[in-house]
């Protein structure tokens, strides 16, 4: 098991450089056939016409497009200056809504990799992929990276386990990563943790063992498991953390579980999350 193909989510407004080398980086030590850089952005809708007004900012409204689509040309020369040729890579853009588009271009890759934006939620949507979003509409795990990021060291790895499908999805599909690691964890946080939490946390650490990772299992008692792991996240050095993501669609955005929504705004370390 491997990723034998990555998709490089590129944010229109963003540097190119860091992500694109740090995707290269990981397509070499997966031994990857080929990088797809992706960049999508829209130029909103103006919400107030008036017959007065409607043929003046319908114009503006496509001279908006039209530079988007100059600037589209600039990140891939920039992103084909950046990956050097060193891995087979394409490029694909959408004059689209970002993390809608970005969702459904998941289909082609084994794994997602994209930059945080400053916190959980984007300011301009129409600009800039929703990580949390992303990862719960591309049924592709989705490695969130800090900024300015140009490697994943993945020596200190974190899983944060719970015996739901989400987590289960997680662990299997950041297999090729955690090989990788010099040494991971499972941390398990229940309020009053028994023993078939204990033999799930072990059975898990089996499977994963016969995937050729060795793993160290953490029990920990708190009713505060989102203060209990980012604790511990902190006391293990960890570089890397593997979750489940949580959460719900309302009727135009999505709700996260309070341990997915931390996760997701803790923008100085790498996350590896699926849904």
């Amino acid at each position: 098991m491997t990723y034998v193909s990555i998709l490089v989510n590129v944010d229109v407004d963003a540097p190119v450089a860091p992500i694109a080398k740090l995707a290269v980086d990981l397509g070499r030590r997966f031994n990857a056939r080929r990088l797809l850089g992706f960049c999508a952005a829209d130029a909103a809708i103006p919400l107030v016409i008036t017959p007065e007004t409607g043929a003046l900012l319908a114009d503006a409204w496509q001279q908006l497009r039209n530079d988007l689509f100059h600037q589209f040309a600039r990140l891939r020369e920039e992103f084909d200056d950046a990956v050097g040729g060193s891995i087979a890579a394409d490029w694909i853009q959408a004059l689209d809504h970002p993390t809608r588009s970005l969702g459904e271009a998941a289909h082609m890759a084994d794994l997602i990799v994209m930059r945080s934006p400053q916190d959980a939620a984007t300011d301009n949507l129409f600009r800039s992929a929703d990580p949390g979003a992303v990862v719960l509409q591309a049924g592709r795990p989705v490695l969130i990276t800090p900024n300015t990021c140009e490697r994943i060291s993945a020596k200190k790895v974190v899983i944060a386990w719970k015996n739901t499908r989400e987590a289960r999805r997680a662990v299997s599909d950041a297999v090729p990563m955690l090989r990788l690691a010099h040494e991971v964890a499972l941390v398990v946080i229940d309020a009053e943790p028994d023993n078939e939490i204990r033999h799930t946390a072990q059975n898990v650490a089996s499977f994963l063992l016969h995937h050729g990772v060795r793993v160290a299992t953490e029990v920990l008692t708190s009713r505060d498991e989102t203060d209990a792991l980012l604790r511990f996240l902190a006391s293990f050095e960890a570089d890397l953390v593997v979750s489940g993501a949580y959460g719900h669609s309302r009727v135009r955005e999505w709700a996260f579980g309070g341990m997915t929504r931390s996760l997701l705004d803790q923008t100085g370390i790498s996350r590896l999350m699926a849904s």
